[in-house]
């Protein structure tokens, strides 16, 4: 057993659930009515209603014994002021950094590094807003009209989500696209829509290896060459004009055909997933604007200080992230809903999965153990009121505990008719719902009300049960704007820390994504030599020589 499972805290927790177990959030409720304002909590507009779950006041106490007990405070310190503590790879994690304000000093190796960090946001914002006044222009002397964002992971994922979220605040003249996967499909589906003359493209791969984005970044030049007719040395220039990259590989770009004043740095301490800050955002700022990029900064810098410096007690992200350990690691809980009531962030449960499973998908610990006890839990999602078509069934009725965060904004901006106000009814009543479950005795009563009685009664009553007791938080903000999306995703990305914290595990690596890329790079060859292969287990040679034999064939 682990020092972490047989440690007083966590111990404590175990016995306390046990106890726990056996009542009710009604009972929870009707005992104290002022439950909502115990635990509730608020920050810049927005709010967190963590009322709604299978906790009392001492359930509380002893999460954050076990928080204090893994010495979070410390690791807050530690993040924040650069330590190297991506072990793994020897790294410090300073994504913090990227949107803390001019005149603020954060070093890595004994290196201010926030220069550096203004000096990009300042050549992105003169890019951006020569993009977006016309004075950057494409080969043919026109202006652009639509950004193309070629990437994998959170070099794509992250803009994605923002440049959505953010479509209110977006250029009505320029257009945002993300490319990703390495299926033509993607590509080809995304170009047949733009114009060859007005399409910039950005190419955002820290190494500028990365295989499916050179990939598809290559693809993408030889469409532009084709669709403009090019040849000699017009190719060079329209290449120079129509292409930009986020990364720090300067040669590569170089031979790529991309000027060096066009290539956007960010550094090793910022992990891909975290990276949306830096100039991984520039299709962010070229869609929003700078202006608005700056306040989507401003957002998660705020939610960075209220994490640093607010008591673990009225901490919005160490009282999720602690949710979170209680439902994963003392209920059993093995996924977690993220239902967001805003169109605008239906890829918010998306961006979430990779933050979180990626970070915290790990079975090994710090010291290299292997860990007796569960981490990170799945994460998915649907925006509301979809997700009460498709799967709410299984959160109400089935035989998991599912924990689920409702997100919604209080003012819509597309306000019409009774649309928000029915939206948000339904928000609420989910909730509601979830956690008050139906009882036998209720259902009975309106079956009765409905004229049923007797034997067809009887046989329809089980149906109608719903056990309740169903966790929920709740985060409401006043609008989705930049600044309140910028603390939303500070607050997710620094509750996943929370909860590597307690489970001793390193958030900030990602061997496992490497592992599967490795094999596919020794198989590509195979795909493309066209011989029966024998090197690999029965059913890898099976499935490749089974994919030569139909390829000869159709061709």
């Amino acid at each position: 057993m682990s020092n972490l499972t047989q440690s007083p805290a966590w111990q404590a927790l175990a016995a306390h659930q046990t106890t726990l177990s056996r009542q009710t959030m009604r009972e929870m409720f009707r005992a104290d009515p002022a439950r909502y304002d115990k635990f509730s909590l608020q920050l810049d507009g927005l709010l967190l209603d963590y009322s709604k779950h299978l906790i009392t006041g001492e359930t509380v106490g002893l999460l954050l014994n076990l928080a204090r007990q893994s010495r979070l405070d410390e690791w807050i310190a530690r993040m924040f002021n650069g330590e190297k503590i991506n072990t793994s790879e020897q790294r410090a994690v300073l994504h913090t950094a990227l949107r803390a304000p001019l005149g603020s000093a954060l070093h890595v190796d004994g290196k201010d590094v926030m220069p550096d960090v203004h000096r990009v946001l300042s050549q992105m914002r003169r890019f951006s807003d020569a993009v977006r006044n016309g004075t950057h222009l494409g080969h043919t002397e026109k202006p652009f009209r639509a950004v193309v964002n070629i990437g994998i992971g959170g070099s794509s994922l992250g803009p994605q989500m923002i440049s959505e979220a953010l479509k209110p605040y977006g250029s009505e003249q320029l257009s945002a696209h993300f490319v990703s996967n390495v299926d033509a499909t993607d590509l080809v589906e995304t170009l047949k829509r733009l114009d060859a003359e007005t399409t910039l493209f950005i190419i955002s791969s820290k190494t500028f290896t990365t295989q499916e984005t050179l990939t598809n970044a290559r693809s993408a030049r030889t469409w532009l060459i084709e669709q403009l007719g090019l040849s000699g040395s017009a190719i060079e220039d329209a290449v120079a004009k129509h292409f930009v990259a986020v990364s720090t590989n300067l040669a590569a770009t170089t031979k790529f055909g991309i000027r060096p004043d066009n290539v956007f740095e960010f550094w090793d301490w910022v992990g891909g997933r975290y990276s949306l800050w830096s100039a991984i955002g520039l299709p962010i700022a070229l869609y929003i604007g700078m202006d608005h990029f700056e306040q989507l900064l401003a957002g998660a810098h705020a939610m960075d200080r209220h994490f640093r410096e607010t008591p673990l007690e009225r901490n919005m992200p160490v009282i999720m992230g602690m949710l979170g350990v209680w439902y994963t690691n003392f209920f059993g809980a093995s996924s977690n809903a993220i239902l967001p009531y805003d169109q605008y962030l239906q890829y918010f449960s998306t961006y979430l999965q990779q933050l979180e499973m990626e970070s915290n998908g790990k079975r090994v610990d710090r010291d290299g153990n292997e860990v007796d006890y569960a981490t990170q839990i799945v994460v998915w999602g649907e925006p509301g009121t979809n997700g009460q078509h498709s799967f709410y069934q299984l959160i109400h009725q089935g035989t998991h505990m599912i924990p689920a965060d409702f997100l919604a904004p209080m003012t819509s901006h597309n306000p019409l008719g009774s649309h928000h106000a029915m939206l948000l009814a339904n928000c609420f009543a989910q909730t509601e719902a979830l956690m008050l479950g139906k009882t036998a005795e209720e259902a009975r009563a309106e079956l009765i009300a409905q004229g049923l009685s007797g034997a067809a009664l009887e046989a329809l009553l089980p149906y109608k049960v719903f056990p309740g007791n169903r966790p929920t938080s709740t985060l409401l903000y006043d609008r989705l704007d930049p600044h309140t999306l910028g603390m939303l995703v500070a607050l997710y990305e620094h509750k996943t820390f929370v909860q590597s914290v307690v489970w001793n595990i390193n958030a900030f690596d990602q061997w496992g994504v490497e592992f599967g890329k490795q094999l596919a790079g020794k198989l590509l060859p195979e795909l493309q030599e066209n011989k029966r292969v024998n090197s690999h287990d029965a059913s890898t040679n099976g499935l490749i020589n089974h994919y030569l034999a139909r390829s000869i064939q159709s061709s």
